[in-house]
């Protein structure tokens, strides 16, 4: 596909015996749906995407999500954008009309723990691999944002900046970012000297001054350098949660935890 570009076709993954699609040139005017409607062109009926949201967090869970959307205007999701691009106001209303419209969805939430555990790549993989798993229907087609997820048995691509040109990833962007911002909302009810409902996890410099202020708390990923140094463990990976700017996320991957699943109304 023309728009993917040289990088993500090297990042095409296709089942032993499967035959990739010849090569489809994407319609301008279709914008963020061009891609699905091309796939669907090649006979792939149901395209699925999936993304995550908080790789970048040295705080809270991991939350992996994968959608199909429906073909013809009721898949066209309006405001439907990368879930970056997005206010939070205009996230939840999208994300309304996502789970509502959607074939199917799926979400998978990682805890801390487990990122410490294992790392937070092989999390991110494993994670969208059990969202596109958990799904209700099986794809015929599978999208993902940036990595590709092998083991699904079905074709699938990985497309840089996924959330940006394509309809089902950015679907699952929404799906992804509105779950974990619920959860960081919890937490800080309960956690509320750490302000977890204003930076959701990051490293921003109000987060960094709670955490030498009171020190970790178990929601925290403790592998991650900055959180190692203030609880005084060693950080064995060396990551350090990064603030993103502006009410944006970081794109990266992680999996093991609660999944929950969905039909659309």
């Amino acid at each position: 596909m023309r728009r993917a570009g040289r990088k993500s076709c090297r990042s095409c993954s296709y089942p032993e015996g499967v035959l990739p699609p010849t090569r489809t040139v994407l319609a301008r005017e279709a914008g963020l749906y061009a891609m699905e409607q091309a796939l669907r062109r090649r006979g792939f009926a149901r395209v699925a995407g999936a993304d995550e949201a908080g790789r970048g967090a040295c705080a809270g869970p991991l939350v992996a999500a994968a959608a199909i959307l429906p073909p013809g205007r009721r898949g066209e999701v309006p405001g439907l954008n990368d879930s970056k691009l997005l206010t939070a106001l205009a996230r939840e209303r999208v994300y309304e009309e996502v789970v509502r419209r959607a074939e199917v969805w799926s979400v998978v939430v990682v805890p801390p723990g487990d990122i410490d555990a294992r790392g937070l790549h092989v999390c991110n993989l494993s994670a969208m691999r059990r969202a596109l798993a958990s799904l209700p229907t099986r794809p015929d087609y599978v999208l993902t944002d940036g990595f590709p997820v092998d083991g699904l048995g079905v074709p699938g691509l990985a497309v840089w900046k996924g959330d940006q040109v394509a309809a089902c990833v950015a679907a699952a962007s929404v799906i992804a970012k509105v779950t974990r911002d619920r959860i960081m909302c919890e937490l800080s009810e309960a956690w509320p000297q750490y302000g977890f409902a204003e930076h959701k996890g990051y490293a921003t410099p109000e987060h960094s001054a709670a955490l030498h202020a009171h020190g970790a708390c178990p929601h925290h990923r403790f592998s991650y350098a900055n959180v190692a140094a203030v609880a005084g463990t060693p950080g064995p990976r060396g990551t350090v949660g990064v603030a993103p700017a502006a009410d944006e996320d970081e794109d990266e991957e992680a999996g093991v935890g609660v999944a929950s699943s969905g039909r659309g109304a």
